[in-house]
């Protein structure tokens, strides 16, 4: 089983301050384009990582389905989002995580479908590749998460941690179908539709 943990804490500073799971693609929330992706691309179960303006993405957004996960220090970055979602699949069943940004949106089901089937076990290692240049979504075996956590820390995530493994992950080149931008700038918004 490979859970879809969705890291969608992030208060969008570069943004002015407007939550990036709340921002709007495709007439919705980004989260919930972000949670399609996950579901579509054979995840499950969702795992969601909330943070900035949570109760309002409660509110706004069509969460159902998903084991929802409020990480009270989002502000301190992504590592911690990433501490959060990797702690909430404890009892889950799950043999790995494949763990996507919702500030991602060029990223589809078929990017996530194709790491997905990258798994090969608990211990596995695989990223996306972007013309050879490694990025999300990412998948961890279940037997790595405690090692992934214990590295994640700031804006990094898991960055430390797979430099230092870098050799055991699998690259699944995923450029063909999927761009892997992210929508950190005011100018980047001109991604979303």
């Amino acid at each position: 089983m490979v859970a879809g943990v969705l890291l969608a804490a992030g208060g969008g500073r570069r943004l002015g301050g407007r939550p990036k799971a709340l921002l709007t693609h495709r007439a919705r929330p980004l989260v919930e384009h972000a949670l399609r992706t996950l579901r579509e691309g054979g995840c499950g179960p969702l795992h969601v990582v909330l943070g900035a303006a949570a109760d309002e993405v409660r509110e706004r957004a069509d969460l159902s389905g998903c084991v929802v996960t409020e990480n009270p220090g989002w502000e301190r970055g992504m590592g911690s989002s990433l501490r959060t979602g990797l702690g909430s699949l404890a009892g889950s069943g799950a043999d790995a995580a494949l763990v996507l940004l919702v500030d991602q949106p060029g990223i589809g089901a078929r990017a996530v479908a194709r790491v997905r089937s990258a798994y090969r076990g608990r211990s596995g290692l695989a990223a996306a590749s972007y013309d050879g240049k490694r990025g999300h979504p990412v998948l961890f075996g279940a037997e790595l998460w405690a090692d992934v956590g214990a590295a994640a820390v700031g804006d990094q995530g898991a960055r430390a941690y797979l430099r230092a493994h870098r050799d055991a992950i699998t690259l699944v080149e995923c450029s063909d179908v999927a761009q892997a931008y992210d929508i950190d700038t005011v100018e980047d918004l001109a991604h979303l539709e």
